[in-house]
């Protein structure tokens, strides 16, 4: 088999239309592929960056719009007996002509085709275009064709097979794109090639096993044979003529094994497949690196209701996870590079599991050949999320193509280790007043519950496949019911104060998160507001919940002191976003006996906006991401309160027992000892203790004025316990000494306290978009010092660097 890539020499024109502004009707530019409308229009200076102010806005014409891509090519005709035109990814509706001759029309981006293009294809130059026509209008042509569907957004995106938060989300742009979004060639072949492989990886009594299932596309009836090799088994199968399947299976006696990050190695192992004609004439090749694993869900009924519990090799495995979404609206900008970074974000904040939302996209051979080298596990969505979907005709038959294709593709792969039906849509036919509205009318449960788990099991039952997120296991349940299967945490970030988290002890909760602006770098880049505010103009522009200030607003009020200006609110929306999720994870991790797993919504963002995530829409880490760090340790000391008074827990992560002396003292906040006590911590691996604590610990005498502090030396991060709201203790003014000193690659900062200094945390970004610290959210008793490291591309102003709004704790608003 031969390839070549079709990338280049693209053009790109508007189909005229009166929507099509006057600078851009009649042009045509240069195109890149991959790539989409957008990127290119973007990059020929015809319209403004729509990541910036409220540019999205005068953008929205581009997806009512046609768009015709082009491009001409050399090709000299060989004795190939197939060239076919193979189109990895086409967004979304699209007619191919090649020699304007149609080859092939699509209407799906989730998935590739291939078209038979050899009658169509002359010696030397030839030309291929591309039509895409707008998806708004397939989508509501669709729509009143088999009736509306009632989703979160009005919008039509349930009635096309396309990205849906393209269409806007409540942290993302409505940015409806159009191209040719994923490699695109001719592959020329003759006799047969490898049509489909597909590797059902198991461990067995400690061996692997790789049971091969192949199938062919022949244009002849000769004998072949197929033969596979790993960790030095051999097998080979022999495909008769006229037959297209083959099953080989491969057995490796006590292969090294892969382990998520935290639990061992990551050890993989080259699976070659090579396809060949009779005479061993070679015609085609496939190859893989998989690592042996094997994978399960336990959900057996028990005295809590139904556990969601996985198990990698046989050991149970806490879920630390956060929600992905796609890392860029145009995803042919988000490289190797781009996600080996973001992905390496989620390790340091020792994050275990991804779980790819089901409102973007099958996520790319990139992002799980970096999820498996680093020991991510994965939970991947299928691409339906917060709508009620059409069954019917095309939609049916273009679901099930899609899931079979992306089940095969991912089925190499040792990170993915669980497939999830839907976001939300089953939860929100029970609760989002969907059945008056939908009068009888498919909303999408044979997909949920019959299509896909027949596709999961048919094309690989090594994993499990879950209805829904939420879903609690049963028809008969409510799907979001917290103690069985998967639940969606939502009334606290809407309606209620976070520590409303401490009411539930779920079984495992897929998505639960509160807000906070993105760093001050990524709005000085996005916005031209001066000056900026919660309400200017861009701000409010880049916040796309409903009512989303009003909640930040209401957070900030139960808990911390009111913001004299821009540079006080964006430092304590940010502190309180950060105390939200790690007062919640804490919490979950603390009932480890009853809860699985936690996945924060979300890591990261696909623009600069108001939102959820722990990474920004510029790749800066929010104060989100170091509270992460630290909720999700694998040894965590936390204070919780429990019967009445307050116990410390200590949970293990880890392989090896925890065994330490702990120290919990209640003190003022200028550090004199009120009460003191010793615990012994025997923590099993994998486990947890709780001890309870005696009331002269948890009674303060003056509760505006003391903390607890529980401290196990340098085994675990010391845990704290404040009797009163930041809002009512009685902080003293913030009082410290500040050295700062060069080191190889940017500068170390010093800060010893002389007062309490709660939250210490430092924002270098202020002075250099570029800078970043390793170290946050720090208190300090008196007399303590702690260690900032700043990496930057020049020396920062060390005066700067050790006043607000670079240096804040909380106490630098709360004094008087």
């Amino acid at each position: 088999m031969t390839r070549q890539a079709l990338h280049d020499g693209w053009t790109l024109r508007a189909v005229p239309g009166p929507q099509v502004p006057a600078g851009i009707a009649g042009r045509t530019v240069p195109a890149t592929v991959p790539g989409c409308v957008h990127t290119d229009l973007l990059a020929a200076g015809l319209i403004p960056d729509p990541y910036l102010d409220d540019n999205e806005k005068t953008l929205a014409w581009i997806g009512r719009t046609d768009w015709v891509y082009e491009t001409t090519f050399a090709h000299e005709p060989g004795d190939d007996e197939r060239v076919d035109l193979v189109c990895a990814g086409l967004d979304t509706v699209a007619t191919l002509t090649l020699n304007g001759a149609e080859v092939g029309r699509t209407e799906n981006m989730h998935r590739g085709y291939r078209f038979d293009a050899r009658s169509r294809l002359v010696a030397g130059s030839n030309t291929l275009a591309v039509r895409f026509d707008s998806a708004y209008r397939y989508a509501e042509a669709q729509r009143d064709r088999l009736g509306d569907r009632p989703n979160a957004y009005p919008e039509p995106f349930p009635f096309v097979r396309k990205m849906a938060c393209n269409f806007g989300w409540d942290w993302g742009p409505t940015l409806v794109t159009a191209g040719i979004w994923q490699e695109v060639g001719l592959h020329a072949w003759s006799t047969a090639r490898l049509a489909v492989v597909r590797p059902l990886v198991t461990v067995e009594a400690g061996d692997g096993r790789v049971e091969l299932h192949v199938e062919v596309e022949r244009v002849g009836d000769e004998p072949l044979t197929v033969r596979a090799t790993i960790a030095g088994a051999t097998a080979d199968a022999t495909i008769q003529a006229g037959a297209t399947t083959a099953v080989l299976t491969l057995t490796v006696a006590g292969p090294a094994l892969w382990w998520p990050r935290g639990y061992g190695e990551q050890h993989r192992h080259p699976l070659a497949v090579t396809l060949h004609a009779a005479g061993g004439r070679p015609l085609d090749a496939w190859s893989r690196r998989i690592g042996f694993r094997s994978v399960r869900l336990d959900t057996a009924p028990d005295v809590h209701g139904t556990p969601f519990a996985l198990h990698v090799n046989d050991t149970p495995v806490f879920v630390r996870g956060a929600n992905w979404i796609p890392d860029d609206v145009f995803p042919s900008r988000i490289t190797r590079e781009r996600l080996a970074h973001r992905l390496r974000q989620a390790a340091g904040a020792n994050v275990n599991l991804l779980r790819v939302w089901g409102g973007g996209r099958y996520e790319s051979d990139d992002f799980y050949d970096l999820a498996d080298e680093l020991g991510l596990l994965v939970q991947q969505d299928f691409l339906f999320a917060c709508a009620a979907y059409p069954e019917e005709e095309p939609f049916h038959t273009e679901v099930a193509t899609e899931a079979a294709e992306q089940v095969v593709r991912l089925a190499p792969h040792p990170s993915l280790v669980l497939w999830t039906g839907n976001n939300e849509n089953i939860w929100g036919w029970h609760d989002w007043d969907w059945q008056a509205p939908l009068a009888g009318r498919t909303w999408g449960r044979g997909y949920y519950l019959e299509l896909l788990p027949r596709i999961v099991g048919g094309l690989d039952p090594t994993r499990p496949y879950w209805p829904g997120s939420p879903f609690s296991g049963s028809e008969e349940l409510h799907p979001n019911d917290p103690t069985h299967g998967t639940t969606h945490i939502w009334d606290v970030w809407n309606t209620d104060d976070y520590t409303k988290y401490r009411e539930y002890v779920p079984r495992f909760v897929a998505e639960f998160g509160y807000q906070a602006p993105p760093t001050y770098a990524t709005l000085r880049r996005a916005l031209s507001d001066e000056p900026l505010a919660p309400d200017s103009p861009g701000m409010a522009h880049h916040q796309k919940a409903i009512d989303g200030d009003t909640k930040l607003r209401r957070g900030l009020d139960a808990h911390l002191p009111a913001p004299a200006d821009f540079d006080d609110w964006h430092w304590l929306t940010q502190l309180n976003q950060a105390r939200a999720i790690r007062l919640a994870v804490e919490h979950f991790r603390s009932h480890r006996d009853v809860c699985a797993g936690t996945i924060v919504w979300q890591l990261n963002d696909c623009w600069p906006v108001t939102s959820w995530s722990a990474v920004d829409g510029d790749g800066r880490r929010k104060p989100l991401w170091y509270a992460l760090r630290r909720a999700y340790a694998d040894r965590l000391l936390t204070v919780q309160p429990r019967d009445g008074g307050l116990a410390v827990v200590a949970v293990n992560d880890g392989p090896a027992p925890w065994r330490a002396t702990a120290s919990v003292t209640r003190l003022t906040l200028g550090g004199e000892p009120r009460a003191k006590s010793t615990l012994e911590l025997d923590v099993p691996a994998y486990g947890k203790v709780e001890l309870a604590l005696p009331a002269e610990l948890w009674r303060p005498t003056e509760a505006r004025r003391e903390l607890l502090l529980a401290e196990a030396g340098d085994t675990a991060e010391r845990a704290l316990w404040s009797f009163a709201e930041d809002r009512d203790a009685d902080w003293p003014a913030a009082r410290y000494d500040a050295t700062v000193e060069p080191v190889d690659g940017g500068q170390r900062i010093r800060v010893t306290a002389r007062t309490v200094l709660r939250d210490l945390t430092l924002f270098p970004d202020r002075l250099d978009p570029a800078a970043e610290v390793d170290e946050a959210l720090v208190t300090l008793l008196p007399g303590e010092s702690a260690t900032f490291t700043v990496t930057a591309d020049a020396p920062l102003d060390p005066a700067a660097l050790t006043a607000r709004p670079v240096l804040r704790c909380v106490n630098d608003i709360a004094a008087p």
